[in-house]
């Protein structure tokens, strides 16, 4: 007999929790075919003709470098994957870094392929929303050579149900800082994601978990992606052809919802990844009880009674008790669980609705400015190890960010 859901859960199968607002239609795989290579460089998506609707506009990245972005095709051919066991893993992976230049062209935001899937189940939605989400462009240009020397690697993984262009905003941002960017799309774990040969994979997982152990494998099993990604990125034979820029010794994981569980789970197995931030997701594979081996993790979340201390989920204060190492519990009010997204930008620009009893109150404008400072200002802290006073407390420039410090 199958244990109930969590609230957490619950909301994150129901995909998107806002976006969609209804259940998703059944999940499948489209087209599939086998794959010969175990991995496959291509640079952007498969575009079709431009709609002449104008896109979503998104915030400039603040850094002081123009932006890159290749995308890449990667298969494990040594793991089934948890939701197609007939299928091998595979991941389609944006790399975003320090450009050279910002001549060339912006690479799109999302294909409209996935547009589509994406805004279909919408209620109430302008019926040229998919067409405004394909004309959206990033600041990030498609195959730029890269800036010169090493710079760190921080990978990111979106949430369950939410495919990886979600958070572009935060990926651009670290890019123009002078940091490698690796963005995951995780195979059936979201609405709609297009592979090599036209392939569309849809969200298996979303019809698939309704367990607590069902979230724990599935966050296990993004961990295992994250160190198969590493493998590829920092390998003998890596799958990008500028991973020489890469900084082997700093490497950093985050992500919103599940996929910042992902970077606790992967931390736990893989000494190679320094740092880590969870963005308000239920910890799936809980942080072990010896801790991450003294590494710093940031916890930041909704202010409400979902994830302050002695919240809705028990997950992160039994996490806040196992972290051996440097960490911070943030708590954002006028936030929502999609805060730390696109989603808000989304939702905007784009007429949706929010479905969630309580709407945030937060501007969308704000609320990528606070994700990307203190995204930024964490890593810059423990894999560039320059001090950051952002980090040490209440500042009065943000007062919706509050510290959070419970007794272990």
């Amino acid at each position: 007999m199958k244990s109930p859901r969590t609230p957490r859960t619950a909301a994150a199968a129901a995909l998107v929790i806002a976006l969609t607002a209804a259940a998703p239609a059944v999940a499948q795989s489209q087209s599939v075919q086998s794959q010969s290579v175990q991995s496959q460089s291509v640079q952007g998506h498969v575009l079709q003709e431009a709609p002449a609707a104008a896109g979503v506009v998104l915030p400039r990245p603040t850094g002081a470098f123009p932006t890159g972005r290749e995308t890449l095709h990667l298969v494990d051919r040594s793991r089934a994957d948890l939701w197609v066991p007939e299928r091998r893993r595979e991941l389609m992976v944006d790399m975003y870094y320090p450009a050279r230049s910002s001549a060339g062209t912006p690479a799109p935001y999302a294909d409209p392929r996935e547009a589509r899937l994406l805004l279909e189940g919408v209620p109430d939605s302008h019926p040229d929303a998919a067409d405004k989400l394909t004309a959206t462009r990033t600041h990030s240009v498609a195959g730029a050579l890269p800036q010169r020397g090493k710079h760190p690697l921080v990978v990111l993984s979106p949430g369950f149900g939410l495919p990886r262009y979600t958070l572009t905003t935060v990926a651009e941002d670290l890019a123009s800082r002078g940091y490698v960017v690796a963005l995951v799309d995780h195979a059936h774990e979201s609405r709609g994601t297009v592979f090599p040969g036209g392939r569309v994979l849809t969200c298996v997982a979303c019809e698939e978990a309704e367990t607590l152990e069902d979230m724990r494998k599935a966050t296990v099993q993004r961990g295992q992606d994250i160190s198969f990604l590493l493998d590829r990125l920092t390998g003998p034979r890596p799958a990008w052809r500028y991973a020489s820029v890469i900084d082997r010794k700093r490497i950093g994981a985050a992500g919103h919802s599940l996929g910042g569980a992902s970077a606790a789970s992967v931390m736990a197995r893989d000494a190679r990844v320094r740092a880590g931030i969870n963005m308000d997701g239920t910890f799936g594979d809980p942080v072990p009880a010896d801790g991450l081996g003294g590494r710093p993790f940031l916890m930041l979340g909704t202010h409400t009674d979902m994830h302050l201390p002695d919240g809705q989920d028990p997950t992160w204060g039994e996490a806040w008790r196992n972290l051996d190492g440097w960490k911070r519990w943030l708590s954002v009010e006028g936030t929502h669980h999609l805060t730390f997204s696109d989603a808000p930008l989304l939702f905007d620009q784009l007429g949706i609705p929010y479905g969630a009893p309580t709407p945030p109150t937060i501007r969308p404008e704000r609320a990528v400015e606070l994700v990307r400072a203190y995204t930024a200002a964490f890593f810059d802290l423990h894999l560039r190890g320059v001090p950051q006073p952002l980090l040490e407390g209440p500042a009065a420039a943000d007062p919706e960010v509050h510290f959070n410090a419970p007794a272990d």
